[in-house]
């Protein structure tokens, strides 16, 4: 009898893999870091080859860790970042770097696809265009590289690349396929029109498959490369926020996830998609949900720049003195658009600040008002879900930025709610229970969760410190609508 399953996430700097035994028990994780390439301003690509690489450094810790034998392995999955395409040749070779979802080179493709076709986007795709998305990214290329163009035979995403290499076949699944732009939501299909504006023929695009379902078996040379036992069943796999809704156990409507990752998020799980231009729509790999989500482009990207250009300590020593400093930074306020902003603006062309800066500001200070200026952010966010009456009955802070104390307090006083901590929550645990649930380990998606989710940690807003951020929060908004119009001209 098999003993694990294995959850492999394509992040946006490492791969992780968590490996689940079958009580739901966590046997082992690790990691492997690759590089991202920012060749010109606003440009962010990866060498798909870099997440095989890492993989395969990955894959031997975590047999190490476990002392697993590769036989006991009984299946895999992936998850990774959506809106990510993979470019291959006839040869089914890479011909060029991956275009990520924090790449801004494509603003004017945006703005034609707003000016020419939003109506038709809205409908099929149920979001609005912004960089993030694969359309405009692949119409900046039809553009600017045409030799580049010349050559697709095939286009696959990120976690799709990765499962090919293991495989030999080409899928997407169904949620995956909706961050591309040019997926029809609502038929569940490639879209013809969408496919059209973007040059793309849908002869490149995979076939279309939900995330449990059997991708392959690894076999031959492929098993001997990557080190897996002959016959693992490989599952498509889905993409990463999903997995992460999913690892903090959020299956029912009105559960949702407060995110400080790279980017922030607020999701919550419903029942249909929500009608605005701020929102991602996507389906829940329970079937009938949905679980829209706001952005802030930088949210622990922010803390991260932070640290390596002023701060210059690590996260831990940085949050002691800030915890000295009173809510509200002594005026000092940070507007976290560092790579524009999504929700509640879709604006490519907004730059960080810090205003109210004083003599009496201190690092603490700026430590501080770095955390509560991506909270601020968070609220934006929440306030455009409020905006639509949804309906937030539990709420579970997830992320590499929840793990500080200190942030997790400020982000509970900002947005008045009760965050509850999962012990883990990172997206490879959830691809290794959608796994799990694919084997057949659980009867649904309901009690793997039930099974293996646990609290780690609760934050419960104080009312004063609530009540003050609201008034700053206005203050915070003025700064924003003051300076968007200056941002224009830089």
């Amino acid at each position: 009898m098999t003993d694990y399953v294995l959850g492999v996430d394509i992040g946006s700097g490492s791969v992780k893999l968590t490996l689940l035994s079958r009580d739901g028990v966590i046997a082992a994780t690790a990691g492997c870091e690759y590089p991202t390439h920012y060749p010109h301003v606003g440009w962010c690509e990866q060498d798909p080859e870099d997440w095989c690489a890492a993989f395969k450094s990955a894959y031997a810790e975590i047999l190490r860790q476990a002392q697993a034998k590769p036989e006991q392995i009984e299946a895999l999955s992936f998850d990774a970042a959506t809106h990510t395409a993979v470019l291959l040749d006839e040869n089914k070779r890479v011909i060029r770097p991956a275009i990520l979802w924090t790449d801004q080179r494509s603003k004017a493709e945006v703005e034609e696809l707003k000016g020419t076709c939003l109506d038709t986007i809205m409908d099929q795709v149920l979001n609005a265009p912004t960089t993030v998305w694969t359309l405009p990214q692949m119409m900046w290329l039809r553009k600017h590289e045409p030799e580049t163009w010349g050559k697709i035979r095939y286009l696959l995403f990120a976690k799709d690349y990765l499962r090919y290499r293991m495989t030999g076949t080409m899928e997407t699944d169904t949620i995956d396929a909706a961050g591309s732009m040019f997926y029809d939501a609502r038929r569940q299909c490639w879209s013809e029109e969408l496919c059209a504006i973007g040059g793309i023929r849908k002869e490149w695009l995979p076939r279309l498959c939900s995330p449990t379902d059997l991708a392959g078996t690894v076999t031959g040379e492929r098993a001997r490369e990557f080190g897996l036992a002959e016959g693992t069943k490989v599952l498509v796999g889905t993409t990463d926020t999903v997995m992460e809704v999913f690892a903090a156990g959020n299956v029912e409507p009105g559960h949702a996830t407060v995110k400080l990752a790279t980017a922030g998020r607020i999701c919550v799980v419903t029942d249909q998609p929500l009608d605005s231009g701020f929102i991602f729509n996507y389906r829940h790999v329970v079937p009938g949900l949905w679980y829209p989500g706001t952005a802030t482009a930088s949210c622990a990207a922010s803390y991260r720049w932070y640290r390596d250009a002023i701060g210059r300590e690590p996260f831990q020593e940085l949050n002691i003195p800030a915890e000295k400093i009173a809510p509200g930074s002594d005026g000092l306020m940070f507007h976290p658009y560092l790579n524009g902003e999504l929700t509640p603006y879709n604006d490519p062309d907004l730059k960080g600040s810090y205003t109210g800066i004083s003599s009496i500001h201190t690092t603490a200070h700026f430590t501080r008002a770095t955390l509560e200026g991506v909270a601020m952010s968070l609220k934006d966010c929440l306030n455009t879900l409020r905006g639509l009456g949804v309906e937030m009955k539990r709420v579970r802070i997830i992320g590499g930025g929840a793990k500080g104390m200190l942030w997790r307090q400020i982000v509970s006083d900002v947005l008045g709610m009760r965050l509850e901590k999962v012990k883990v929550d990172d997206s490879s645990f959830g691809t290794a229970m959608m796994t799990a649930v694919g084997m057949g380990w659980f009867d649904s998606f309901a009690q793997a969760a039930q099974t293996c989710v646990r609290i780690d940690s609760v934050s419960v807003p104080d009312p004063e410190n609530t009540a003050l951020y609201e008034k700053l929060f206005v203050k915070y908004k003025a700064i924003h609508d003051a300076l968007a119009p200056i941002y224009k001209d830089i």
